[in-house]
């Protein structure tokens, strides 16, 4: 797990706390290693999460399937980004979404409860690392209104400008790489695959923009 220092250091939950720090935090707060294949699911709907966790390797999806097996994927989990905070309150109530390994991953769990609660050796930094926590929640909740307000618009054509602008301005380029495929851009905007291609033709046509596979060049 150690090997992992490194990438947990450019974690928000631990900016700010050094190396030595954060491998003698990993024994306070009891972290666990977990490794998945691609495809294999990390979290399922339904289960009762009692940790904090955070990707060192890999990518994962949130995801949620209806009755009839439709896709909706609700977020995008890089390398350092923390999930499952949401459910640290003790009534929050079984988990309803899945979390699925995109490609060979790393999760690393920490007991929520040694997070929030400052350990009997009271580490220097662990006050630091509930603030971090604090301001991550922060900023994903940020992140889940961009996201709603993509969802807003009314069209294909409206929800795929709306993504696609955002993801120029948060990489500072026109030229940039999202994090899905055709269909997994699909289901994160909950559009019809078919009609999303159309879409997407139609505006390189009209040199709106450019894209090969996952990379997109705004015009």
């Amino acid at each position: 797990m150690k090997k992992y220092i490194p990438v947990l250091k450019r974690t928000k939950m631990f900016a700010g706390v050094g190396d030595d720090e954060i491998a003698s935090m990993l024994s306070c707060l009891n972290a666990r290693l977990s490794t998945y294949q691609k495809g294999e699911y990390v979290l399922r709907q339904g289960e009762h999460l009692s940790n904090i966790t955070v990707l060192v390797h890999g990518n994962l999806h949130i995801q949620k399937d209806d009755y009839w097996g439709n896709r909706s994927i609700l977020g995008h989990i890089s390398v350092g980004e923390m999930f499952g905070e949401a459910y640290m309150a003790p009534d929050s109530g079984a988990l309803l979404n899945d979390v699925v390994a995109v490609e060979d991953s790393a999760v690393i769990f920490f007991d929520v409860k040694r997070v929030i609660t400052t350990c009997p050796s009271a580490c220097r930094f662990h006050a630091l690392v509930v603030q971090n926590l604090f301001f991550a929640i922060s900023e994903k909740n940020r992140k889940l209104v961009q996201k709603l307000g993509h969802m807003s618009k009314r069209s294909t054509r409206e929800k795929l400008i709306s993504y696609l602008s955002e993801e120029a301005k948060r990489q500072n380029c026109a030229s940039f790489e999202i994090p899905f495929n055709r269909q997994q851009l699909a289901d994160f905007l909950s559009v019809d695959r078919s009609a999303m291609s159309n879409e997407l033709c139609k505006m390189r046509d009209e040199g709106r923009l450019k894209f090969e596979k996952n990379r997109f060049q705004l015009l």
